[in-house]
């Protein structure tokens, strides 16, 4: 498809912009400062998929019909995520930021963009093996109601446990992992106090303000796909939602340098990406 191809016209370009507004105008999802090759390769899956053939013909089916507005939403919300996903950042977690949390009468922690919630439910386990899930509420949001339902039942198919199981031993897991769930035909189900220190909500990073102070924040792999001025923009929404000396962490691809905030922050650990505010 000529459209398609990897030159961007003047005219698509325009023709992008245009139903990006349109959506925030009609709908109030803004994705206007997503960056841009990856939203293009969206919307032209969700062309192709309806069947259309230009960026308008699209705009005009998503004002008038939110049924193609839902499918084209899933397309922009990233779900990408598994139990100890990346396990050697749990193990760094487990080591180097577990001992700074120990002495704190309670704990509050937030993960940015957790999709499903697997990591949320990882983060439950290491800090009950750790002796500190008792004393923590952790917060896990994302902008996509639809999979923080499917976190909130605490279920994931059962085919995924054979690979979870192997990143729950390298991140220092001190227990089986079967231990914390049960079996049912297709999927497994976490068992219920797992659940009990955690708070599932819509949440939007890029419109939404902070909604309390927090001495963890985990977004990993969330800014790798939005340009630098929201990119900036997010940075100062989670140094005003982080207290001094809390922990942040960063996806494998994400950092603080050349950010305008890199000075606020001690690194903890470069290869995890975990970091500590100074000030």
């Amino acid at each position: 498809m000529e459209e398609h191809s990897n030159l961007c016209s003047d005219l698509e370009k325009l023709e992008i912009e245009l139903l990006l507004e349109g959506i925030y105008r009609h709908y109030g999802f803004d994705f206007r400062n997503y960056a841009f090759s990856s939203i293009r390769r969206r919307i032209w899956h969700r062309i192709q998929a309806e069947k259309l053939s230009t960026v308008t013909s699209l705009l005009d089916k998503v004002l008038h019909d939110k049924k193609i507005m839902d499918k084209l939403f899933a397309d922009f919300s990233i779900n990408v995520t598994e139990m100890f996903r990346d396990p050697s950042f749990f193990h760094a977690f487990r080591t180097k930021v577990v001992p700074l949390l120990q002495d704190l009468p309670s704990i509050r922690i937030w993960h940015a963009g957790c999709s499903t919630g697997e990591e949320v439910y990882s983060m439950a386990i290491l800090l009950h093996e750790e002796g500190l899930y008792h004393k923590t509420r952790i917060y896990g949001t994302d902008i996509n109601d639809k999979v923080l339902q499917q976190a909130k039942t605490g279920q994931i198919p059962i085919h995924r446990m054979q690979s979870y199981t192997s990143n729950y031993v390298l991140s220092g897991g001190t227990k089986s992992f079967s231990e914390y769930y049960t079996a049912q035909r297709e999927y497994v189900r976490f068992h219920p106090f797992l659940g009990e220190n955690l708070v599932f909500a819509q949440h939007n990073l890029v419109t939404d303000g902070s909604f309390n102070e927090f001495h963890v924040i985990i977004c990993r792999n969330v800014m790798i796909y939005f340009n630098r001025d929201l990119q900036e923009r997010v940075q100062q929404l989670i140094y005003e939602s982080l207290g001094v000396s809390g922990i942040l962490g960063l996806g494998s691809r994400e950092g603080l340098s050349f950010t305008p905030y890199a000075h606020c922050y001690e690194e903890m650990d470069s290869l995890e990406k975990i970091y500590r505010k100074i000030k």
